[in-house]
Order: C-alpha cells, then sequence, then structure tokens
C-alpha cells in the first residue's frame, strides 16, 4: 500500500499552547485512518493542518506526495471534505448548492450536473434535488454535506465527526456509502466520538492525547493489545464491592479498574470461567461482555473529562 498522508515530527503551536506535539504517522492510499482523542487531544488541529487551513509549526507534512506548506491549493483540490458543523446555503436549492461548490474545481456546468445527480442518487437525495436546502431535515442536510464533498471526484476524504446527529438508520446508511468508497479507492481521514463507527470504517487509527499519539494498529489489534478479548463488568451496592474486589484480586493476572458504581476487570480469557463461577452470588449485576473500542480509548485516555 502506498503512501498518501505522511507527517514526522509534525507540531502546532498556538502561543505557548502545544496542540500537536511532534507526532509520526503515515496512510496508506486507499485505507481508512481515524484519529481518535478526547477534546482538545490536537485532531482538529492535525486536520486542519492537512486540509491547508493552518500551516504546521514545524515538521513534516506531505498530502499526496506535496507539501502543505507550498502547495496547498493543489492539495485542495484533492480533498473531499466532510466539516463537523452544517455550512450549505440555506436559500439555494440542492442541486444549486452543489453547482456553486463545483465552480471552486473550475468543473463545467454539464459536468457538474452529472456528478451532483450520481452524488445525490448515492446518498438518496435525488429526489430532492429541486428542494431548498432550508427545508430539508438535519439527516438529509448531512447527506447533502456528503454528496458535495464527492463532486470534485476526490483522492482524500477528510471526515470530521461526519455522522454527528444522524439517527441510527441514516448513520448505517453512511457507513455503508464511506465502505463503498474506499472500496473504491478513495482514502479516508476520520475523526469521531462514536467508537463503534471507528471500528466499523477504520483500517488503522491511533488514539491520541494532549496532542500526542499513544496507541496506533487496527481495531482489532489495539482491542487485543490493551483490553483483551473480554471484559467483567460488575455494579454492585458498597458493601458487595469490598467483597468482590477482594475475590477478584485473589486472581493473578487479573486488572481492576474501579469507576463510581461499576468495577472493570480485565485479565486472559480462560480465566472467566472459574471467576463467573466464584461471582454467581451477584447474580445479574456481573456481566461478561466483548471488549470494545470505546473500552481502549477510556484505558488509555482516563474517563475523566479533560475539557
Amino acid at each position: 500500500m502506498s503512501e498518501i498522508i505522511r507527517a514526522r515530527s509534525l507540531l502546532k503551536r498556538f502561543g505557548d499552547l502545544i496542540a500537536v506535539d511532534g507526532i509520526d504517522f503515515s496512510v496508506g492510499e486507499g485505507e481508512c485512518f481515524g484519529l481518535l482523542g478526547p477534546n482538545g487531544a490536537g485532531k482538529t488541529s492535525t486536520f486542519k493542518m492537512i486540509t491547508c487551513v493552518s500551516p504546521p509549526t514545524a515538521g513534516e507534512l506531505l498530502v499526496g506526495g506535496m507539501d502543505v506548506m507550498t502547495e496547498g491549493r493543489r492539495i485542495k483540490a484533492t480533498l473531499g471534505v466532510v466539516p463537523q458543523e452544517e455550512n450549505l446555503d440555506p436559500d439555494l436549492s440542492v442541486l444549486q448548492n452543489l453547482a456553486v461548490y463545483a465552480r471552486y474545481f473550475d468543473i463545467p456546468a454539464s459536468e457538474a450536473r452529472r456528478r451532483a445527480e450520481e452524488v445525490l442518487d448515492l446518498f438518496q437525495l435525488l429526489d430532492r434535488r429541486n428542494e431548498i436546502v432550508d427545508n430539508l431535515s438535519g439527516g438529509m442536510k448531512r447527506r447533502l454535506i456528503f454528496a458535495r464533498a464527492l463532486i470534485n471526484q476526490p483522492k482524500i476524504m477528510v471526515l470530521d465527526e461526519p455522522t454527528t446527529g444522524l439517527d441510527p438508520q441514516a448513520r448505517h446508511l453512511v457507513w455503508r456509502k464511506l465502505r463503498l468508497l474506499r472500496e473504491q479507492g478513495i482514502t479516508m481521514l476520520l475523526t469521531t466520538h462514536y467508537m463503534e463507527e471507528a471500528a466499523h470504517l477504520c483500517n488503522r487509527l491511533v488514539v491520541m492525547h494532549v496532542g500526542r499519539i499513544l496507541a496506533e494498529g487496527s481495531p482489532d489489534e489495539l482491542i487485543r493489545q490493551y483490553v483483551g478479548d473480554q471484559v467483567l463488568e460488575l455494579r454492585l451496592t458498597d458493601g458487595q464491592r469490598q467483597e468482590a474486589v477482594a475475590l477478584l484480586q485473589r486472581h493473578d493476572g487479573v486488572r481492576l479498574e474501579e469507576v463510581e458504581d461499576s468495577i472493570y476487570a480485565f485479565g486472559p480469557a480462560q480465566q472467566w470461567q472459574p471467576i463467573l463461577d466464584m461471582l454467581t452470588p451477584f447474580g445479574k449485576a456481573v456481566r461478561l461482555r466483548e471488549a470494545t473500542l470505546e473500552d481502549v480509548f477510556l484505558q488509555l485516555t482516563g474517563r475523566g473529562l479533560s475539557e
């Protein structure tokens, strides 16, 4: 897989604040690469540097082999950007929004119309082509932003919290379309607070915190490395908690995390059955479940608010 984005010792500073602290990563052509992290982790600053909105303070950043410091205009022509905020023109129709956007890329009107109908059909908006944007539902506006990002036939899609505000049906529709686009060779850069979304879409990802990369790998690799295949979760009264913790601490290799009314236990899968047998008196307050990317995220970045 050839490299389409490369960052080396990438630094972004705002006065005394270091938003991105000398990070290294690369994105292969045709993969979906995720940047996960709590608010303030440096994800948005990284995205702004990649999209040539904000220049790096130091380090190297190449997009499609081009330097963001010197070839921003050419880089922007290869990108399709789905921003977190809704920034459509509310007074124009769906087609007019796409036509206006196409002008930024010098796409002829007839070609812009053909592409517009193609991307509207992809996101199930073709029957709304002449509707004024202000009359659309929130989910339709979000899907229109995806369609607009494809009008210039980008090599790279930059997705900033792409499904925020969508209901489950619309979110799964978007996931299916993004997987289809990835199969067609479009590279994707994704940031999201939906861990399920990252697990569904990302080939690889990094977890960022206070400007640094804490971990990198595929979702499955990160789950196995930092959590294991399963998590034992207990929600007990104060007296029961003390008893349960004492029982769990007898088992070597079990790592415990206590958070308010919950206990999380991590360890080798082969030892769970004897532990479950031991915890039978606690009944339904004990649950063994599959580990998720959210468990990894919370293990690495903590469960407290960082804003």
